[in-house]
């Protein structure tokens, strides 16, 4: 089996079904898995996975402050622009270009540290950037943690459900598993720790730089504007870490072919480029399927990137020392050859026109 077959923690309903095919579970199947999954008095090694949501759950109570206490239109324009714009791009360039892709290079552990804190953490880099390597080599196959042929809330329940490392892996196979995030500077279990917590990260790591991220954040916001913005900011946050689990749902067609000509050059998997994420976050995501490694995705002169004006500014200023930029390798491969095509029909078009005119 090759490696990346084995990374994630197959599920107990499987990857597959009796016949071959992709597993479609039911929803009560895959709750049954999540509350599975997080039941740390069953095995400590869940422990990983009741981060994730424990951290959802402990952005409630700012929610609700906010909604009872401190509620105002400016505050919840705040939310949503916290939520929506900033979260999505720093989730972008973070998790997803430098994380899982190493689409750019930090000059130092100070640029780093700094962009990985960049807002409020939601969920530890492991849970990403493992997983997410996974999708990229078996997209919209058995093994897809966030397959859309699978569903909407098979996407949604990813996180806990499909995103956790495998428990029995090899040694070999596990330092193959924790190179995927050396560079993030995240804390890493030996292979004896490793066996121990289930995890490529270190729980004292883990929860340490949560806390210090949060107590810095929401004094920052307190400092700015008080008790009420940094409610609402904490709201935001939770709205985005909500609303992203759809997002390779909704970002892989609903599991349909949604393909428009012109717009998604990539037909190899159901990506597609969609204008909230992409002008928001710079998540032009068929792009970002043609050329994962790229530090840009937005390719056309409309497809604002958010996420890449952060890295090519870092880069400007020193903070960054290299980046990939695939934009001259998409104008040279897939658009200029589309228009070629464009005006080739257009052409013959004009040719039968001139002959049935005669």
């Amino acid at each position: 089996m090759a490696f990346i077959d084995e990374l994630l923690q197959e599920p107990a309903y499987g990857w597959k079904n009796e016949k071959g095919e992709l597993m479609k579970p039911s929803v009560w199947e895959l709750y049954k898995e999540a509350f599975r999954r997080i039941n740390i008095f069953k095995d400590k090694r869940n422990w990983i996975s009741l981060i994730s949501w424990l951290m959802a759950v402990c952005m409630v109570p700012f929610v609700y402050f906010f909604l009872a206490d401190y509620f105002s239109w400016w505050y919840l324009g705040a939310a949503i622009v916290y939520g929506m714009v900033i979260m999505s791009t720093h989730g972008t360039v973070w998790f997803h270009r430098f994380g899982t892709h190493k689409a750019f290079t930090f000059k130092n552990k100070f640029w780093r540290i700094i962009t990985q804190n960049l807002v409020l953490r939601t969920f530890p880099e492991e849970m990403y950037v493992l997983s997410h390597h996974v999708h990229h080599v078996k997209v919209e196959e058995p093994g897809d943690p966030y397959n859309a042929y699978a569903g909407l809330m098979y996407c949604m329940l990813s996180d806990v459900n499909h995103h956790s490392i495998a428990k029995d892996l090899s040694e070999e196979n596990y330092k193959k598993a924790a190179g995927f995030l050396a560079h993030t500077g995240v804390q890493i279990n030996s292979y004896d720790q490793y066996k121990k917590w289930g995890s490529v990260a270190t729980p004292l790591y883990t929860v340490a730089i949560w806390l210090l991220n949060w107590s810095f954040w929401f004094g920052a916001f307190y400092l700015i504007g008080g008790p009420g913005l940094a409610c609402a900011l904490f709201g935001g946050a939770l709205f985005w870490f909500i609303l992203v689990r759809a997002f390779n749902y909704n970002g892989h067609g609903n599991g349909e072919a949604k393909h428009v000509d012109g717009i998604d050059f990539d037909r190899s998997n159901l990506s597609i480029n969609q204008t909230r994420p992409g002008l928001f976050s710079g998540e032009w995501h068929n792009n970002h399927h043609l050329y994962p490694g790229s530090a840009r995705a937005g390719f056309l002169p409309n497809q604002l990137d958010l996420a890449w004006l952060y890295i090519k500014g870092l880069h400007k200023i020193g903070g960054v020392t290299s980046y990939k930029d695939s934009k001259p390798l998409f104008l040279k491969n897939q658009l200029a050859k589309y228009q070629a095509a464009q005006q080739e029909q257009q052409e013959m078009k004009a040719g039968k026109r001139k002959v049935l005119v005669s």
